[in-house]
Protein backbone atom coordinates (compact mmCIF):
# COMPACT_ATOMS: atom_id res chain seq x y z
CA UNK A 1 0.00 0.00 0.00
CA UNK A 2 1.16 2.94 -1.11
CA UNK A 3 0.69 6.26 1.32
CA UNK A 4 0.12 9.21 0.36
CA UNK A 5 2.37 10.89 3.28
CA UNK A 6 5.41 10.52 5.08
CA UNK A 7 5.24 8.54 8.19
CA UNK A 8 7.49 11.01 11.06
CA UNK A 9 8.85 9.10 13.90
CA UNK A 10 9.19 11.29 16.97
CA UNK A 11 11.84 11.82 19.29
CA UNK A 12 12.38 10.27 22.84
CA UNK A 13 11.06 12.27 25.24
CA UNK A 14 10.94 12.07 29.39
CA UNK A 15 6.91 12.53 28.77
CA UNK A 16 4.68 12.73 32.19
CA UNK A 17 3.78 8.98 32.56
CA UNK A 18 1.87 6.34 34.53
CA UNK A 19 2.77 6.79 38.28
CA UNK A 20 3.46 10.70 37.74
CA UNK A 21 1.70 13.63 38.75
CA UNK A 22 0.39 15.05 36.08
CA UNK A 23 1.17 19.10 35.42
CA UNK A 24 -2.03 21.16 36.41
CA UNK A 25 -2.61 23.93 34.51
CA UNK A 26 -5.47 26.95 33.33
CA UNK A 27 -6.79 27.64 30.05
CA UNK A 28 -9.98 28.38 28.45
CA UNK A 29 -12.69 25.14 28.40
CA UNK A 30 -15.02 25.31 25.68
CA UNK A 31 -18.57 23.53 25.50
CA UNK A 32 -20.99 23.61 23.27
CA UNK A 33 -22.63 26.90 25.36
CA UNK A 34 -19.77 28.76 26.10
CA UNK A 35 -15.90 28.89 27.27
CA UNK A 36 -14.21 30.01 30.91
CA UNK A 37 -11.11 29.88 32.18
CA UNK A 38 -10.68 26.25 34.10
CA UNK A 39 -7.95 24.49 35.66
CA UNK A 40 -7.55 20.66 35.25
CA UNK A 41 -7.35 20.42 38.89
CA UNK A 42 -10.84 21.82 39.07
CA UNK A 43 -11.86 19.16 36.91
CA UNK A 44 -10.37 16.43 38.49
CA UNK A 45 -11.95 17.24 41.59
CA UNK A 46 -15.11 14.93 41.84
CA UNK A 47 -14.55 12.47 38.47
CA UNK A 48 -11.31 11.31 37.05
CA UNK A 49 -10.48 12.85 34.10
CA UNK A 50 -9.82 11.24 30.48
CA UNK A 51 -7.29 13.72 28.77
CA UNK A 52 -6.91 13.64 24.88
CA UNK A 53 -4.45 15.51 23.32
CA UNK A 54 -5.05 15.57 19.68
CA UNK A 55 -3.94 17.96 16.93
CA UNK A 56 -5.78 20.97 15.58
CA UNK A 57 -9.51 21.16 14.81
CA UNK A 58 -10.59 20.38 11.34
CA UNK A 59 -7.46 18.47 10.94
CA UNK A 60 -8.21 14.69 10.04
CA UNK A 61 -6.75 13.17 12.89
CA UNK A 62 -8.57 15.31 15.41
CA UNK A 63 -11.57 14.45 13.56
CA UNK A 64 -10.98 10.92 13.40
CA UNK A 65 -9.99 10.50 16.78
CA UNK A 66 -12.81 12.37 18.60
CA UNK A 67 -15.46 10.10 15.96
CA UNK A 68 -13.94 7.31 17.74
CA UNK A 69 -14.32 8.28 21.00
CA UNK A 70 -18.26 9.02 20.26
CA UNK A 71 -19.10 5.96 18.63
CA UNK A 72 -17.61 3.76 21.69
CA UNK A 73 -19.51 5.68 23.54
CA UNK A 74 -17.29 6.75 26.56
CA UNK A 75 -19.17 9.23 27.60
CA UNK A 76 -21.26 6.55 29.37
CA UNK A 77 -18.49 6.02 31.79
CA UNK A 78 -17.72 7.84 34.83
CA UNK A 79 -15.19 9.58 33.61
CA UNK A 80 -14.42 13.67 32.27
CA UNK A 81 -13.59 13.38 28.31
CA UNK A 82 -11.63 16.51 27.64
CA UNK A 83 -9.88 17.67 24.77
CA UNK A 84 -6.53 19.54 24.38
CA UNK A 85 -5.40 21.62 21.73
CA UNK A 86 -3.37 24.33 19.98
CA UNK A 87 -7.07 25.94 18.38
CA UNK A 88 -8.45 28.74 19.89
CA UNK A 89 -11.57 28.75 21.31
CA UNK A 90 -13.36 29.88 18.17
CA UNK A 91 -11.54 27.18 16.83
CA UNK A 92 -13.11 24.54 18.83
CA UNK A 93 -16.68 26.58 18.55
CA UNK A 94 -16.27 25.54 15.48
CA UNK A 95 -15.64 21.52 15.42
CA UNK A 96 -18.47 21.40 18.07
CA UNK A 97 -21.06 23.23 15.13
CA UNK A 98 -19.76 21.23 12.36
CA UNK A 99 -19.69 17.65 14.20
CA UNK A 100 -22.67 18.22 16.74
CA UNK A 101 -22.38 14.83 18.41
CA UNK A 102 -18.86 16.52 19.93
CA UNK A 103 -21.11 18.72 21.72
CA UNK A 104 -21.17 16.55 25.04
CA UNK A 105 -17.42 16.87 25.09
CA UNK A 106 -14.95 19.94 26.30
CA UNK A 107 -12.03 21.14 24.64
CA UNK A 108 -8.92 22.82 26.33
CA UNK A 109 -7.71 25.69 24.30
CA UNK A 110 -3.63 26.26 24.42
CA UNK A 111 -2.78 27.99 21.06
CA UNK A 112 1.02 28.68 22.50
CA UNK A 113 1.54 24.71 23.16
CA UNK A 114 2.67 25.24 27.00
CA UNK A 115 0.89 22.34 28.36
CA UNK A 116 2.62 20.19 25.43
CA UNK A 117 5.17 20.97 26.51
CA UNK A 118 5.09 20.82 30.46
CA UNK A 119 3.85 17.12 29.53
CA UNK A 120 6.87 17.10 27.00
CA UNK A 121 4.85 16.09 24.04
CA UNK A 122 5.40 18.87 21.80
CA UNK A 123 5.61 18.02 17.95
CA UNK A 124 7.18 20.57 15.58
CA UNK A 125 5.88 20.58 12.64
CA UNK A 126 7.64 19.93 9.34
CA UNK A 127 8.05 22.41 6.96
CA UNK A 128 6.45 24.74 9.59
CA UNK A 129 9.26 26.82 11.17
CA UNK A 130 8.19 27.54 14.46
CA UNK A 131 4.88 25.98 14.58
CA UNK A 132 3.50 23.40 16.95
CA UNK A 133 1.26 21.13 18.04
CA UNK A 134 1.42 18.58 21.00
CA UNK A 135 1.79 15.07 20.14
CA UNK A 136 -1.22 12.77 19.99
CA UNK A 137 -1.53 11.44 23.75
CA UNK A 138 -4.11 10.58 26.34
CA UNK A 139 -3.71 10.83 30.15
CA UNK A 140 -6.19 9.20 32.41
CA UNK A 141 -6.00 11.13 35.48
CA UNK A 142 -7.26 10.83 39.31
CA UNK A 143 -8.19 13.70 41.60
CA UNK A 144 -5.34 14.58 42.58
CA UNK A 145 -3.72 14.51 38.86
CA UNK A 146 -1.68 11.05 39.51
CA UNK A 147 -1.56 9.59 36.11
CA UNK A 148 -3.28 6.23 36.53
CA UNK A 149 -2.77 5.51 32.69
CA UNK A 150 -0.71 7.08 29.96
CA UNK A 151 -0.19 6.88 26.35
CA UNK A 152 2.10 8.90 24.17
CA UNK A 153 2.63 9.02 20.35
CA UNK A 154 5.53 7.88 19.17
CA UNK A 155 5.39 8.52 15.52
CA UNK A 156 2.89 10.82 12.94
CA UNK A 157 0.53 9.90 11.91
CA UNK A 158 0.06 7.65 15.54
CA UNK A 159 -3.75 7.02 16.85
CA UNK A 160 -4.54 6.02 20.50
CA UNK A 161 -4.88 2.23 21.79
CA UNK A 162 -8.45 2.56 22.26
CA UNK A 163 -9.72 -0.76 23.54
CA UNK A 164 -6.70 -0.24 26.13
CA UNK A 165 -8.42 2.97 27.14
CA UNK A 166 -11.54 1.42 27.07
CA UNK A 167 -10.39 -1.44 29.37
CA UNK A 168 -9.03 1.13 31.61
CA UNK A 169 -12.38 2.84 31.25
CA UNK A 170 -14.03 -0.18 32.21
CA UNK A 171 -12.30 -0.35 35.17
CA UNK A 172 -13.29 2.65 36.83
Amino acid sequence: MELEFDVVEFEETDHVAAGDTAPDFTRPLVNHEYWEDASLSELAADDPVLLVFHPMDGDFPATYIWQEIRDREWSDYDVKLVGLSISTPYEHKTFMRDWKEFEQFQFFSDPANGVAQEYDIVNDLDGMAGIEEPRPAVYLLDSDLTVEWAWVAEEWPDFPPYDAIESELDDL
